[in-house]
């Protein structure tokens, strides 16, 4: 059975596969044990990707294409509906999922970074300057996904019941809130990146 053809067939063999590189070279088991740390950090980042990703996802291709299908609806063309209906709902179970999972994986991996990591870090302590006004940057976006993005998507795409002018004023409330993410996330990934290596400028 190829574990290609199906996405959790997909994910574990990567997983395996990881582990496999781990165990091939042996380096950090053999010479420092299993290492907590690195775990959340590769756990947060791969966190971060579905998560970012989507957001990118979003901003870049599926609000200018459902834009567009809505543009030609009247002319014949197909609408958002398959979108709305199939896509949408699945990807933004993904998005918040992966944001709670960003975060929690980054709040473990500052924690163990040093003693009181995670507190150091949001408190933006000499030395986690950097990487606390990432953390911070995260946490808003952290809160728009949950508070302004979702609930309004719920309205957007019939999951709660809305009036039209609910409706309406959920798209303008969730476009915004998730273009400050598109917007805080080029600073936060800067910052994150940015903590052991030093800011680009």
């Amino acid at each position: 059975m190829n574990p290609l053809n199906s996405i959790v067939g997909t994910i574990v063999s990567g997983f395996v596969l990881a582990i496999l590189i781990v165990l091939g070279l042996g380096t950090v088991v053999e010479s420092t044990g299993v290492s907590v740390l690195e775990i959340e950090v590769w756990l947060h980042v791969l966190a971060g990707v579905v998560w970012i990703g989507l957001l990118y996802y979003f901003n870049f291709v599926q609000v200018p294409g459902v834009g567009q299908a809505l543009a030609e609806a009247n002319d014949g063309g197909p609408g958002p509906a398959a979108i709305n209906k199939y896509v949408a709902p699945r990807a933004l179970l993904w998005f918040r999922w992966g944001a709670v999972a960003t975060w929690v994986t980054g709040v473990g991996a500052l924690q163990n970074l040093m003693p009181g990591g995670a507190a150091k870090a949001f408190m933006l302590a000499p030395g986690m300057e950097i990487i606390g006004v990432g953390a911070w940057l995260g946490t808003i976006m952290l809160f728009n996904v949950w508070v302004l993005i979702w609930p309004n998507q719920k309205k957007i795409l019939g999951i709660v019941e809305a009036s039209a002018d609910e409706i309406a004023k959920a798209k303008k409330v969730a476009l915004m809130a998730s273009r400050t993410n598109t917007l805080l996330s080029i600073p936060m990934l800067m910052c994150m990146t940015g903590h052991m290596h030093g800011l680009p400028f």
